[in-house]
């Protein structure tokens, strides 16, 4: 609302700090600030995390020479990040959905578990938990902006929200490899509903496009084209009929993964409880025995989807199916057991492998069809965000104009399903 001719304007309106005032909301030069705190902090995490996971796993040549070194590997840093929450009160996602884990900001974190936090959030990228690195960024940046916003006497709890989401825009910005994700991610996630919606998506923008150049001119490598496919070139009417239906398909893999994820977390509380140690442990037992047989299931499967793309009829067709079904029960354990992490890949690791399974089933009709429309449907009904949904499906997979319109056929068709899905839960998300 503008403010009158003849007065200041309200509190919620003003862009400075004022000086001694916790009420205080930022300007442009401290968004740019934290955006490059923010961007600083994920690439340093992430080198750190490269190059354990080099020590540790894929440059080990002990490891290669010994299966038995990988469940080993898994309860070992099973039972440390159970240690990080029983001892370090690590935070966790337990009694949060897919949605939850990637939200962060508005609520100071307690500086005192940072350190249990960072060493969870590692272990538990290590442990070979089926969850992704965006949960764990989302944790993390949360305990940096909020650190920030208190050396710089950012107090409003409105402010704070659109700070903290800025922070998550320069570092999703750059390992997305998008400029505009997290502008799309944070006004369906965080900001859309909020009166200075306006204001936080500047300071979202400013944040992202700082983290994205970053990114962009020191050459780092991004999610951006990771798992490229090939242009439709041309839009058949039947295509249009085939987005429906793996609309229809993505929705039923994300209804299956809420469904996994409540029966997960009923079985752990009912086991379990409050014993952190054991419950993560024991959960890794089960990652480490099927990860033994079904080394493809391990990790996030950014990694792991390259080699299956590559020679898909080496599975075959029934089981590609049954590791997509496993990596999601997995997903569904890895969360409810303490592990800190986000379900971006593993979802699309899934879709992609139901994809690959249909192509061989129907090879008339191209990969990029089927892989992408499950994945953007999927993540749609799953996050409820299909704009977001389908701006990192497009970007990950470079969708075309014509495979970007089937993404928003397959996304509208999730969100058909959600609303029913809904309704017949008696508004219950």
């Amino acid at each position: 609302m503008p403010a009158p001719a003849d007065g200041p304007a309200p509190p919620e309106e003003r862009i400075c700090v004022e000086p001694g005032s916790r009420e205080g909301t930022p300007n442009l030069r401290q968004v740019a600030l934290i955006a490059v705190i923010a961007i600083l902090f994920t690439v340093a995490y992430l080198a750190l995390y490269g190059l354990l996971n080099n020590v540790v796993w894929s440059q080990n040549n002990f490891v290669q020479a010994n299966p038995w070194a990988v469940p080993a590997g898994v309860l070992a840093f099973s039972l440390l990040v159970g240690l990080c929450r029983r001892y370090l009160h690590a935070p966790d996602v337990i009694h949060g959905g897919f949605a939850e884990s990637l939200r962060g900001g508005g609520e100071k974190p307690n500086y005192r578990t940072f350190p249990g936090a960072l060493l969870s959030s590692l272990f538990s990228l290590l442990s070979g938990a089926s969850i992704g690195p965006e949960g764990t960024i989302t944790v993390l940046i949360g305990y940096v902006s909020s650190y920030v916003r208190d050396r710089l006497r950012i107090g409003s709890p409105g402010a704070a929200l659109g700070f903290d989401v800025a922070a998550l825009a320069s570092a999703f910005n750059g390992i997305v490899g998008n400029v505009l994700f997290t502008g799309v991610f944070a006004t369906e996630f965080q900001i859309g509903g909020n009166r200075n919606a306006f204001r936080f998506l500047t300071w979202n923008l400013l944040a992202g496009t700082v983290g994205y150049l970053f990114y962009l001119l020191l050459g780092l490598p991004s999610f951006a084209r990771s798992i490229p496919f090939e242009p439709i070139g041309e839009l058949h009417p039947g295509y249009i009929l085939c987005a429906i239906a793996l609309g229809i398909l993505g929705s039923l893999l994300a209804v299956f993964a809420g469904g996994a994820m409540q029966a997960a977390g009923t079985v752990m509380d009912r086991i379990f409880g409050d014993a952190p140690v054991a419950r993560v442990l024991a959960a890794g037992a089960v990652i480490a025995c099927v990860g033994y047989f079904i080394p493809e299931v391990l990790f996030s499967g950014e990694a792991q989807i390259h080699g299956i793309i590559a020679d898909p009829a080496r599975l075959g067709v029934g089981m590609l199916l049954g590791v997509a079904v496993l990596k999601i029960l997995l997903l569904a354990l890895s969360f409810k057991s303490g592990y800190i992490g986000g379900p971006l890949f593993p979802i699309i690791f899934s879709s992609t492998l139901i994809g690959l399974a249909l192509n061989l089933a129907f090879p008339g009709i191209p990969l990029g069809i089927f892989v992408l429309c499950i994945e953007v449907a999927a993540l749609t009904l799953a996050l409820g965000a299909p704009l977001t949904s389908i701006l990192l499906v497009a970007v990950v997979g470079t969708a075309d104009q014509y495979t970007v319109v089937l993404l928003v056929i397959s996304a509208v068709t999730a969100m058909v399903i959600a609303a029913a899905v809904k309704e017949r839960m008696g508004g219950q998300p």
